[in-house]
């Protein structure tokens, strides 16, 4: 059976562990967000988000968006392989987007997969 629970070892929490990601360099963008990645030797997929105020300024709107992302990720996590990850929203979506936002997400994952898939084919 899948465990589907979101615990803190599935998180990304110390500046270095985010460091190496952007340090990695390596992404993939649509339209609403950007996922930077990096294989890691933990054995799972962990994440980590940054939301700017940039995107928007209410503390609320932003709480709401990080839990949508925290949700699809972890009813998602069985599909990845060991890869650290830091998505960041490039515009702010609600209720209405919900739908645009969890197709995007999906979709971002299956190109994060053919890319590990490239990556450890050619190594």
């Amino acid at each position: 059976m899948k465990q589907f629970g979101f615990n803190s070892r599935y998180k990304l929490k110390k500046t270095d562990d985010f460091s190496s990601v952007f340090s990695f360099r390596k992404r993939i963008s649509g339209a609403l967000l950007i996922v930077q990645y990096k294989p890691n030797s933990v054995g799972y997929p962990r994440l980590g988000m940054v939301l700017a105020k940039k995107v928007t300024r209410s503390a609320a709107q932003r709480n709401y968006m990080r839990r949508v992302l925290r949700e699809l990720f972890r009813c998602n996590r069985h599909l990845l392989e060991a890869v650290d990850l830091v998505i960041r929203p490039q515009a702010t979506f609600g209720h209405p987007e919900f739908q645009q936002i969890k197709t995007e997400f999906e979709i971002t994952l299956q190109r994060l997969n053919r890319r590990l898939d490239q990556n450890q084919s050619s190594a």
